[in-house]
């Protein structure tokens, strides 16, 4: 029998030229990669070698336009690794990713490639270039000079291999942390063990315990879109604790995926390369090439929002101590009770009640709710699109058309929780804008991991889920509407601590009065979303903010404690942790949003690390920005003129400050963010 041909190498002849999911299969991978990588370096040398006078042309332009055929192997496989994962897949990522990024760093640390590169940057004041091409030509020296390229040849090996390394070690910690997630479940059936758990969260657990062959009864795992359900409406303290104890230990029980040693290797190892690189720490090194430029400011930042945060939280958990006493209990409040009491006061403290909103937030009605809000802004338009391939049948896709009618691109959703996908939310691509072979239009899609309704019920979402969705889809608005002639400046490939302004801005418009009547619909009446009902959600908005605010600053602070020059040499992670803590005087009853084991942000690859205080300090700038909008109009024209132009549009193409300025018409202020927060 003959084999089929590898897709891979083939034109796709698929409407958008999406890729080929329904004839690509597992066998495929490897010898389209092999191939690929071998005809990278092959365009390579030809640049390497060129007797020509390099140029901007024939050198920085050139390298651009190289690899192309392996972006297209590597985006589909990477993201299937995420998204739609298997063991075979899993075997081969182990195989490959140390492998490619060997690839990448060779490049990057080629002698003859590297000295036509530093020629055309020492003569860039001679070429008459563009915006764009300036900051194309600064940001490819860069990545040399961070690659090791104007090292010694010994210590460029051994950058190179240290690279290698890294790579295989994320690779194992996120597969480590997919294999706990997916192996721990909650399996209940008495019904004394369901005791507060609403219909809708016992209609999520059923169909995951069908999915997982426990039919009649109900399961419940560590993801987060089922743990926070059962930790806020249990009334089972022990099943709480359980579940809880479970999520925090994830790749920390000291069997085969246990990480440990895994996290003591990476901070290791990125201590050493920062070094030989020239800097003080690996957070030296990752914020040289950020807005912040320095681990000083950072800490800055953090500080100036922990002190209102601290004295907020304990506020909170005195009230929360005050309400387990007051009904009679004699236990101290810890980690596990936190959501549990705080949706009790929630609900009677502003007449909240999660299971009465979440009818009026059906995923499809949230989708089309950011659709909206994107039409009114942008003039754009979402029409879906079924007769394309897939690589789940969860994918649903959207043809996006600008106001004029003219083609954006495509964008796809995967909405729903499954083993094969990892945890967390993101907004990837299939293929990213850039004008350089002609206009190339993106394909972007967003992945979540809400929980997926049943022939009875919908998928309904919390309110957490509503922000989680606008926010990706804010990340996908950056990614469809780019406009830029240079791929590797294309959307999202922006200075990591500005990367979150175009997500984090979008969801402030899921919160507005206006936006919520027209997608927050019940879902079996059609009714809008009641007025008082909305004021409600509002007067409860800077509730528990103390909690959310510390949760997310002790993991900032872990991340940095991590990167610093303090990690050198530390032989235990939990002590390391518990010291990391003490220092910041962290309340005992508040865990960091993520502990060490299972901190994919940072341990799964470099870009969040010694990153993570990205969102906060993202967040100084959409609270700006939004201010903006609130000053002139949610749909002021102008102003979503200004932010699509000078931000969405321009990618990484200039300084992000710059591109802000010219949104705002000034550098952003701290305080709309403490006022949000109700820290101020």
């Amino acid at each position: 029998m003959n084999q089929a041909p590898n897709p891979f190498l083939q034109d796709w002849d698929t409407p958008f030229g999406i890729p080929q999911f329904d004839q690509i299969k597992t066998e495929h991978y490897l010898p389209a990669f092999e191939q690929a990588m071998d005809e990278h370096l092959e365009e390579v040398n030809v640049i390497a070698t060129s007797q020509s006078p390099a140029s901007f042309q024939n050198t920085i332009e050139a390298l651009e336009l190289s690899g192309s055929f392996l972006n297209r192997v590597a985006s589909v496989f990477f993201n299937l690794t995420s998204s739609d994962t298997s063991d075979e897949l899993q075997e081969i990522e182990l195989n490959i990713r140390p492998r490619y990024a060997a690839h990448q760093s060779g490049i990057l640390t080629n002698n003859q490639l590297f000295s036509r590169v530093e020629s055309v940057f020492n003569r860039r004041d001679s070429f008459t270039l563009t915006d764009e091409q300036h900051t194309l030509l600064e940001e490819t020296y860069r990545r040399f000079i961070r690659a090791g390229a104007a090292l010694a040849a010994e210590a460029r090996d051994e950058v190179n291999a240290m690279d290698e390394e890294l790579s295989r070690l994320a690779t194992t910690f996120g597969q480590n942390v997919l294999k706990e997630t997916n192996d721990f479940e909650l399996v209940l059936d008495d019904p004394e063990e369901l005791a507060g758990l609403p219909d809708s969260v016992l209609a999520a657990a059923s169909r995951e315990a069908m999915d997982r062959g426990h039919e009649g009864k109900y399961v419940f795992t560590i993801s987060r879109s089922s743990i926070t359900p059962l930790l806020q409406f249990s009334e089972r303290r022990d099943l709480r604790e359980k579940i809880y104890t479970a999520y925090v230990r994830c790749a920390d029980n000291g069997n085969a995926r246990d990480n440990n040693d895994i996290v003591l290797k990476i901070s290791s190892l990125r201590s050493k390369r920062a070094n030989l690189l020239g800097f003080a720490s690996h957070a030296h090194y990752m914020l040289d090439d950020r807005m912040a430029k320095t681990p000083e400011s950072v800490q800055k930042l953090l500080r100036q929002l922990w002190q209102p945060a601290c004295k907020k939280v304990r506020v909170e958990a005195d009230d929360l101590q005050s309400r387990i006493q007051e009904e009679g209990g004699n236990s101290k409040l810890a980690p596990w009770d936190w959501w549990y009491y705080t949706e009790k006061i929630r609900a009677e403290r502003y007449d909240l009640d999660d299971e009465k909103v979440k009818p009026y937030f059906e995923l499809g009605n949230v989708r089309d709710g950011a659709f909206h809000v994107a039409n009114r802004l942008y003039g754009l338009t979402f029409t879906p699109y079924d007769d394309l391939p897939a690589y789940h049948e969860d994918v649903q896709a959207y043809e996006v058309k600008d106001a004029d009618g003219s083609l954006i691109g495509l964008f796809l959703v995967d909405y729903f929780m499954r083993p094969s996908k990892r945890g967390g939310a993101w907004m990837s691509n299939f293929r990213e804008q850039s004008k350089i072979r002609g206009e190339v239009r993106p394909i972007v899609v967003n992945v979540c991991n809400f929980p997926k309704g049943s022939v009875d019920s919908p998928s309904l979402l919390g309110f957490d889920e509503v922000r989680t969705l606008f926010h990706e889809f804010g990340h996908a608005l950056h990614g469809l509407l780019s406009q830029v002639t240079y791929e590797s400046l294309s959307g999202p490939n922006v200075k990591q601590d500005f990367v979150e302004l175009p997500s984090q801005i979008m969801e402030h418009w899921a919160l507005e009065t206006e936006v919520m009547k027209e997608y927050a619909r019940h879902y079996e009446t059609g009714e809008a979303i009641p007025d008082e009902l909305i004021k409600k959600i509002h007067d409860a908005e800077k509730f528990n903010q103390g909690f959310a605010t510390t949760e997310y600053l002790a993991a900032s602070f872990l991340d940095m404690d991590w990167h610093s020059p303090e990690s050198v040499d530390v032989r235990d992670v939990t002590r390391f942790e518990e010291r990391a803590m003490q220092k910041i005087d962290l309340i005992p009853e508040v865990t960091p949003r993520y502990r060490s084991t299972y901190f994919q942000h940072i341990f799964t690859g470099d870009s969040y690390s010694a990153g993570y205080y990205a969102y906060i300090w993202a967040e100084v700038l959409d609270a700006d920005g939004y201010a903006a909008f609130k000053e002139k109009g949610l749909f002021d024209q102008e102003t979503a003129r200004s932010f699509r132009q000078n931000i969405l549009e321009n990618g990484g193409t200039a300084d992000p400050m710059e591109l802000y300025k010219r949104f705002r018409g000034r550098e952003p202020e701290v305080a709309p963010l403490l006022e949000a927060r109700g820290l101020d």
